[in-house]
């Protein structure tokens, strides 16, 4: 018999709604039903935030490796056993050092083959980084740790999927940084991901262009001409199904995005503010092009509301149900039914997270 995936899960920063947001979606027993979850941090970090959720009665198999688990429930991994001072709401060094902790030994067990998937709680970039560990995001860190060239950041949907040429970057090096190569090369990964992580036969593919009004024919800036639409005429003549460049804000005001199956942005704003604006309840972000399957909700620690139990699970649970969806796609031995499990009705209402 096909057996579950074993989806590896991230603590994230302890002072923000990650574990918050975890446990809320882990509290669904129907969870084992589709993979065994496994929580890479600490049984007391646990304990304190299902203490002050009132979850007390909820309870993780805790084990010290993963031959330990148990697969028909969710599993906290031992990962250290030093005490962390947890300060709902705050930024501290020792938040961060621990975040890097959980997503260290989780990517160390998905690069092993030892999970078939990681989904990564959010953390704060700035308290992880400093002069040993320069960090600036899960993307680039994972790039790096599995020797990854070509790969990219996505944020996907049931109904929109974009892609992005650059990701964390100073929007002045932004049009410097985008290359005939670059995007062509990003085109490539977002085609592939479509078929191979998506289903999607044949993929239609927008590209958005750089400047206000994609240029206006040389008018306000050049890179369209000498460096976009060249990228997408390479990529016609080896058969891919792309198109642009579009005018970013009519390209969004007019619905076009409907018509494709995915968008290429070239800079993180343009491409993340219209999709949280269409999709935050539900949005996943993605990395496309890893060796294993890693997705994590689109926001932010939400230091804003961290403590208050009024976090919504949604973004999580979803980013849970797309690796699992995804692994499906790649590898038909696992034992998956056809669509994970149907959204709680437990968090109905809407909390602005800070990101």
């Amino acid at each position: 018999m096909s057996k579950l995936p074993i989806i590896g899960i991230t603590l994230g920063d302890v002072n923000g709604v990650s574990v918050e947001v975890i446990i809320k979606t882990l509290l669904d027993n129907r969870v084992a039903d589709y993979c065994t979850p496994v929580v890479y941090g600490n049984p007391k970090i646990i304990s304190y935030w299902k203490k002050l959720m009132g979850h007390n009665d909820y309870n993780m198999h805790i084990i010290k490796s993963l031959d330990q688990m148990h697969v028909k429930k969710s599993n906290i991994l031992v990962c250290w056993d030093d005490e962390v001072e947890i300060r709902p709401g705050e930024s501290t060094e020792v938040a961060g050092k621990y975040a890097f902790r959980s997503l260290e030994l989780a990517t160390k067990d998905a690069k092993e083959g030892k999970i078939n998937a990681l989904v990564t709680g959010p953390l704060n970039k700035n308290n992880v980084n400093n002069q040993l560990l320069p960090f600036k995001g899960h993307t680039g860190y994972l790039a790096q740790q599995t020797s990854t060239t070509d790969y990219m950041m996505m944020m996907i949907s049931g109904s929109l999927k974009v892609g992005l040429v650059t990701a964390h970057l100073p929007i002045k090096d932004v049009a410097a940084r985008i290359t005939t190569d670059l995007v062509l090369k990003k085109i490539k990964v977002l085609n592939k991901s479509l078929k191979e992580d998506f289903m999607v036969q044949k993929p239609k593919i927008a590209v958005l262009g750089l400047n206000p009004h994609a240029g206006d024919n040389g008018l306000i800036g050049n890179e369209e001409i000498e460096t976009i639409i060249p990228a997408v005429a390479q990529a016609q003549t080896d058969g891919l199904v792309v198109y642009g460049p579009y005018s970013a804000d009519g390209f969004f005001g007019s619905k076009q995005y409907e018509k494709f199956d995915a968008v290429l942005a070239m800079y993180h704003d343009q491409g993340l503010i219209p999709f949280k604006f269409l999709a935050f309840e539900d949005g996943v972000n993605y990395t496309a092009g890893l060796p294993f399957v890693r997705t994590s909700p689109d926001h932010g620690t939400g230091y804003n509301i961290a403590g208050k139990n009024i976090a919504s699970e949604s973004s999580f649970r979803n980013a849970l149900y797309a690796a699992i969806d995804i692994l499906r796609n790649k590898n038909t031995n696992f034992k998956l039914n056809e669509n994970p499990l149907p959204f709680s009705p437990m968090r109905k209402e809407r909390f602005r997270i800070d990101f």
